[in-house]
């Protein structure tokens, strides 16, 4: 049973045979709550974001470090029949499998669910791919960029005049890797109260289209393609950035009070009453007009004084951070968002922290992302219970 203060997850254990980020992304997550999490790798090789450097951390690239922390690291060739036959073992002891091989692969090396379920009946098996198990692009194989292209994010992205942009962390991956972390809690859960396992079809493409959410709603709704509206919002106004006499600035407001607070700030009364402008509908509609008159309004000041005087009247303001002064927040401070382990090299590192804040059951980073096979004989030997003769042989025969 669950130790007081022990993790969510504690007692689970998953096999994850994923790679890059959105597999990855998604065990480190359960691995945050408390789950025992075995990465699979490549003999030699290992996960290929461990070649995506620089920057470098004692030979580990920053990439991978970003998604594979909480995690044991055991190097197993799937090109061999004895590897695919200690996956079968591993499987006996694992409550999840998560992996991200094209469609068809697992089972074609008799590692798909229904060969996996004959040997462990409560398994769950999470697969995730590029474009799902069906559908006329099963085949292809999913990569971040592409899907943000095709999946209609990037023809809503950047300035209006510009050419389609992908947003500068790979997203569809990130949000995929959220999707299957869910998917995979809800499936425990139904575990939990009926005993039934089951296999769940993750998509990078299907998340992307779900992540359109109201913009695709929009296009549902009047048939109107979305467009691009750069730091604007398409339904409501003001919401964007302006410029300011030594930056920008970052403006929500989001309801008519919120409206009219801002005139009130901006001491500019003509417009408060103006009928143009009384409603968020009044203001898309006349969104050039309102826009020139508050940028002027903006560039007078700098984004600091902006930013105390707008949130102390209670209009969702910001600056807009560089990735070093959004680290740097007090509030990341406050919230514990960064915190310092020591690596595998003996040297401390410094990792994002989880975000959920249990109150009984603390998300925690327990080990630094480990080193290439680091713990093959470890697992091998307490799972497996393969003795070292044994592990030496799988070695030279470059099985592991």
């Amino acid at each position: 049973m669950p130790t007081k203060n022990s993790g969510c997850l504690d007692g689970i254990r998953i096999l994850d045979l994923s790679r890059v980020l959105a597999g990855p992304f998604c065990t480190q997550l359960l691995g945050d709550l408390g789950a025992e999490v075995i990465k699979i790798e490549q003999p030699e090789k290992g996960d290929d974001t461990r070649q995506w450097g620089p920057p470098w951390f004692h030979g580990e690239s920053a990439y991978y470090l970003s998604c594979n922390r909480n995690k044991k690291s055991v190097t197993i060739n799937l090109q061999t029949e004895a590897g695919r036959n200690l996956i079968r073992q591993l499987a006996r002891h694992c409550d999840v499998l998560v992996e991200n091989f094209k469609v068809g692969a697992m089972t074609k090396w008799g590692l798909g669910y229904s060969s996996l379920r004959e040997i462990n009946s409560r398994l769950i098996y999470c697969a995730i791919t590029g474009y799902g198990q069906t559908g006329p692009l099963a085949s292809r194989p999913g990569y971040d960029f592409i899907i943000q292209a095709q999946g209609g994010l990037m023809s809503i992205t950047g300035d209006p005049d510009g050419e389609p942009c992908k947003a500068g962390v790979a997203v569809a991956d990130i949000v995929t890797g959220l999707y299957a972390h869910s998917a995979i809690l809800a499936a425990l859960f139904h575990r939990e109260r009926t005993g039934e396992a089951q296999f769940i079809d993750i998509a990078l493409f299907d998340a992307q289209i779900s992540w359109l959410a109201n913009v695709a709603m929009n296009y549902l709704v009047t048939g109107e393609p979305p467009q691009r509206y750069g730091n604007s919002h398409p339904n409501i106004v003001p919401y964007q950035t302006f410029q300011t006499a030594d930056g920008h600035l970052a403006l929500g407001v989001g309801n008519d009070g919120q409206f009219q607070k801002l005139c009130a700030q901006l001491e500019l009364t003509e417009i408060a009453g103006d009928a143009r402008f009384q409603t968020n509908a009044g203001r898309v509609k006349n969104r050039d007009l309102l826009v020139a008159i508050l940028q002027k309004k903006f560039a007078q000041s700098k984004t600091a004084e902006w930013v105390e005087q707008l949130t102390a009247a209670g209009i969702p303001a910001g600056p807009i951070n560089t990735v070093a002064q959004a680290l740097a927040e007090p509030q990341v401070a406050a919230r514990e968002m960064i915190v310092e382990i020591v690596h595998s090299s003996g040297e401390p590192l410094k990792f994002l922290s989880p975000v959920p804040k249990f109150s009984a059951t603390p998300a925690r980073i327990q080990s630094s992302p480990p080193l290439l096979g680091q713990h093959t004989d470890e697992v091998l030997g307490e799972l497996l219970d393969m003795n070292e003769k044994k592990i030496d042989w799988l070695r030279q025969q470059g099985v592991i």
